[in-house]
Parts: C-alpha cells; sequence; structure tokens
C-alpha cells in the first residue's frame, strides 16, 4: 500500500447533511465569538454537496432558527410553507380522510416548509464556507483512525484509481488521512463508517436494535392546474397488507413541482415483496393518479431512514468522537422528519467539542454531548413518539397506528408517563422462508405512471467508475445459495436499483448471483435486510453513486 498523506484539523467531520454542516457552522460562530481559531473540515462522498441528500421533505424550521436565526433574509431556499395538511387511510379503490382533530399536536404541519433538502444542504455549504469550513467533496471516508489506546483521531479516504482487480491503474492515488482532535460522524442513516464504530466500541449494548425503512422518491412537474404549492398529503394502507408498515406523501411546492414518494419499513415479512414496485403501484390509486397526468417524472432516489426512535439511540461518543444526525437514529418516525433533529444533534456537538477544546481537552468522550442531548428538543421530540413504531409492528397497520396515536396523545397529556416497549428482532431477522409466504404480483411498467428500475436509476443520474473494487462485499459466497433456496432470492426485491440479480445460466436451471454495482444509488438497504447478513456496503471511490437534483 502506497503511503497516505495526512492533514490536521481541530475537528473532522464525516457527511455534508443537515447535521455535519450544523456542526460545523457551530462550531465556526463559537470560534468565532472566543476569538479563537478552530479549524474544521468536512469530507463528503458525492461529487457535490446535496449530491447523494434525500428527503421528503417538509422542513420544521426549527433547527435553522437555532443555528441561523436570520435564515430568511439570507435567502435559504424554503420557500413553500405548508398550506393544507391531510392524512388518509386507503383501501384498494377508496380513501377515508383522517380528520386533522385526532392528530396530536406534534402531527401537525403548520409552520413547516416543503422543500429540498439537498438544495438546502448546498446552502448550508455556503453559509460554513463562508465562516472558514472546509469541504471536500468527492472525498470517499473509508477507514476510522483508531490509536492504541482506543482514542478515534481522525479518518482516512480511499484509494482511487483501483482496478477491479484491486491493482493500481494509471492515475492512482493513496488514501489521505485526516487527523482530528475530534471526530464527528454524521453520514446518515447506517453509514459505513458509523456502523463500524457502533460495533468496535459495542455502542448498541444498551439500547434496542435500530429499526430501519426505505423511502423512494421521485420528483415530478405537473400541469400548473394539478399543482397547489404547500399541499401536504401523507397516506398508509393500500397498496401495503395491514401486517406491513409503511405509507406514502405527495407534497406540492416550488414551480409546479410534486414530491411523491413511499416508505417500506424493513421488517416487512414477505421475501416477495418488492419495495419499488409497492411505489409504483401506489400512484395508480384513484384519488393520487390524476395529479400526475399532464406531467413528467424529472428525478428518481431511494434512501434508508432510521426508525428505531429514542429507544434505539446508542450510546453516543467514544474517546475522540461522537455520533450526530439521522446515523445516530434521530428521526421522527410518525412525522417523518429527522432533518430538524439532525440540525440540533449538530449544534449540540459543536458546542460540547467547543467547550472541550476551550479546555485543552483531547482524546476523552464529550459526555456533555448525550447530557444535552437527554434534556434538549431532540428528546421532546421522540420521547412521546418512542411507542409508535412498537404497536405499529406488533398489531398492523389499523390497530397498531390506532392505539399509537392514542399513546401519543397520552404522553402529550401526561408526559411523566414512563413507559417504553422494545422493538425485539432485527430487520434482517423479519423474512419469512418463502415457502410460508405467497408471490406478488405487480402490474407491468407503463411509461406513464409505473416504471421499471433501470430507468428510474438513470433519473438519479447516478455513476461509478467500472473498473474500481466492487464495494458491495459478499462476506460467504455459499451462503448466497440459501438466500436463494430458502428466501427465493429477496435481494433482487428489496433492492431499488436493479443492482442484485439471480441470472440463470445454460439450460440446467441453475442461477447466478450477478451484482451490477454500477447501479447502486447507496441506499444501503442490502446492508440492512439481506437475512443471511452477507451483503455489507462500504464506500466506492468518491463522487461515485447518485447526483440527486432538487431531492
Amino acid at each position: 500500500m502506497a503511503e497516505r498523506e495526512s492533514m490536521d484539523f481541530d475537528v473532522v467531520i464525516v457527511g455534508a447533511g443537515p447535521a455535519g454542516l450544523a456542526a460545523a457552522i457551530k462550531i465556526k460562530q463559537l470560534a468565532l465569538s472566543q476569538e479563537s481559531e478552530v479549524s474544521v473540515v468536512v469530507l463528503e462522498k458525492g461529487s457535490e454537496v446535496g449530491a447523494h441528500i434525500l428527503s421528503g421533505a417538509v422542513i420544521d424550521p426549527v433547527g435553522l432558527d437555532a443555528l441561523l436565526p436570520d435564515w430568511r433574509d439570507r435567502g435559504a431556499p424554503l420557500e413553500t410553507p405548508v398550506t393544507a395538511d391531510k392524512f388518509y387511510y386507503l383501501t384498494e379503490q377508496g380513501a377515508v380522510s383522517i380528520p386533522g382533530i385526532f392528530m396530536p399536536p406534534l402531527m401537525k404541519n403548520h409552520g413547516n416548509y416543503v422543500a429540498s433538502l439537498a438544495n438546502l444542504c448546498r446552502w448550508l455549504a455556503q453559509q460554513a464556507e463562508e465562516l472558514g469550513v472546509e469541504i471536500y467533496p468527492g472525498f470517499a471516508a473509508s477507514e476510522l483512525l483508531i490509536d492504541d489506546d482506543g482514542v478515534l483521531y481522525g479518518v482516512a479516504t480511499g484509494e482511487m484509481g483501483l482496478g477491479r482487480d484491486g491493482k493500481p491503474k494509471d492515475g492512482h492515488m493513496a488514501g489521505m488521512e485526516l487527523r482530528g482532535k475530534y471526530t464527528i460522524l454524521a453520514e446518515g442513516a447506517r453509514g459505513s463508517l458509523t456502523k463500524q464504530l457502533i460495533a468496535r466500541f459495542d455502542l448498541e449494548r444498551d439500547c434496542e436494535p435500530q429499526k430501519f425503512g426505505i423511502g423512494l422518491k421521485e420528483l415530478w412537474e405537473v400541469s400548473a392546474d394539478r399543482h397547489q404549492p404547500g399541499l401536504v398529503q401523507h397516506t398508509m394502507g393500500w397498496p401495503l397488507d395491514d401486517a406491513t408498515g409503511g405509507g406514502s406523501f405527495l407534497y406540492h411546492f416550488g414551480e409546479n413541482l410534486v414530491s411523491v414518494g413511499f416508505v417500506v419499513h424493513l421488517n416487512y415479512q414477505n421475501p416477495y415483496l418488492s419495495p419499488f414496485e409497492e411505489f409504483q403501484r401506489f400512484k395508480t390509486h384513484p384519488k393520487f393518479r390524476s395529479t400526475f397526468e399532464g406531467g413528467r417524472r424529472i428525478a428518481y432516489g431511494a434512501r434508508a431512514l432510521t426508525e428505531g426512535g429514542w429507544q434505539s439511540i446508542p450510546k453516543l461518543v467514544v474517546p475522540g468522537g461522537l455520533l450526530a444526525g439521522c446515523g445516530a437514529g434521530f428521526m421522527n418516525v410518525p412525522r417523518i422528519k429527522g432533518s430538524h433533529n439532525a440540525m440540533l444533534s449538530g449544534i449540540m456537538a459543536g458546542e460540547a467539542i467547543c467547550a472541550a477544546l476551550a479546555k485543552d481537552e483531547v482524546g476523552g468522550e464529550l459526555t456533555a454531548y448525550p447530557s444535552a442531548l437527554a434534556e434538549s428538543a431532540i428528546a421532546k421530540d421522540l420521547k412521546p413518539v418512542r411507542n409508535t413504531k412498537p404497536l405499529w409492528s406488533r398489531f398492523g397497520t389499523r390497530l397498531g397506528v390506532m392505539l399509537g396515536g392514542l399513546d401519543m396523545w397520552l404522553s402529550t397529556l401526561l408526559p411523566f408517563l414512563g413507559h417504553t416497549l422494545g422493538h425485539g428482532k432485527r430487520d434482517d431477522e423479519c423474512l419469512k422462508p418463502a415457502a410460508q409466504c405467497q408471490p406478488i404480483t405487480y402490474p407491468k411498467p407503463d411509461g406513464v405512471l409505473i416504471f421499471d428500475k433501470l430507468s428510474s436509476v438513470f433519473l438519479s443520474a447516478t455513476n461509478h467508475e467500472e473498473d474500481q473494487p466492487c464495494h458491495l462485499k459478499v462476506a460467504d459466497q455459499k451462503r448466497l445459495q440459501d438466500e436463494l433456496d430458502v428466501f427465493d432470492g429477496p435481494s433482487a426485491r428489496y433492492c431499488p436499483a436493479g443492482v442484485y440479480e439471480w441470472v440463470e445460466d445454460g439450460d440446467d436451471g441453475k442461477k447466478r448471483f450477478v451484482i451490477n454495482a454500477q447501479n447502486c444509488v447507496h441506499c444501503k438497504t442490502c446492508d440492512i435486510k439481506d437475512p443471511e447478513r452477507n451483503i455489507t456496503w462500504t464506500a466506492p471511490e468518491g463522487g461515485g453513486g447518485p447526483n440527486y437534483p432538487n431531492m
């Protein structure tokens, strides 16, 4: 291995999402107020800031208010306030409207904004750079730097210019070490380094297993007469059966733009279920299909989301580093929101680091961070909804959501109630053998409302250098046969990008496992849902992956 160069900073941040950028801005704000110098670098694996950011998104501005109170005067790209908030339970042909009066106050979207989270992150990056933050897009952090005393002292980027065989090509570049007095991992849900750090320090030993969903999203340009700026619609029910958690969203914003998306909880049981196909089928519902008539689909993407809630938050600090944002599990599942809590966690992370640096404390555990978080707006946001996901999982959509709503009301009115339900199994343990389940027949693509995976990946502008080592690592080739024999190859269905295929070779009917790594949109679903726990997502060369516009 070629010798790596190194760069030293006070703070190294992995991930230019809302958490990482908020932390960087807060650190620089505090350093400026204290007339001190604190060097901050942010690494982003996408080709640019925002390239890998995917969210609905209805944004609660509480994080922005705390970080940059004058964000409106600065021109933050939040221009469409929520004007109407609708919730429906769907049957195959009908839609039952759920009156807002039954919704706990925390579920209301009044005062929130429909926007592109990717564009908001691009704007936050500009604010950070104006303060002196160094941001390096196109550099994927692939290795934790931990010394012999167990102190996290930075990260290393992956080598660039390796061939598929792992040997250097022309233009090969060794990875670089970015060393920091403190390191923040803000990679988003199921970040590869976050996963390693959790395992290395056993950070989940005292919490419930993290739960996940997969969110799929399309951006449509619709006819002006079908566009209602600020309209927010959520559904549950059809096309999912009662035992499968999930639902949809439609958000109207901007110039005739509609974000339409679908979330499937990854604790689903039927290996024949395809989240992508469920999403496509949803758009044909009589309640919503007219929204898209005369419109055109202009973007597509998919991303895993953390759903475990308050009881699944791991230990947040290790010597020399901490976890922030959705990688730590701060998403509010009933609200389908996480960016506000991500920003708030970044702010608190920055405050804890600056306080330690002011005392010349380096390499210790920043216990002030989890202590502050336990009494923060994040705790007040997540604690009242902590039982919603477990109740939904145990009792199904109809009964479970009603019980979850009742529990939210009780937690709102009687916050001293301390009951907290567990989640039980990890998501990869929830699939049943194929022999116990029925195959699902999905409608064929019509190129109007229903599309195939490959045309969808094209709209994500996903690109990887093909002659590079495969970033999707199979631990044991022999165990792949169990995935096929026992579960009938669910990887070909849970992946929303056509990465995995079981291809018949010859006339004997035997199937061969194929990985089309160049299609990967970095959703991380395979790393979560594989029933054999045999596939690990790792970071490819920096700059690879999707390039989301306005997502």
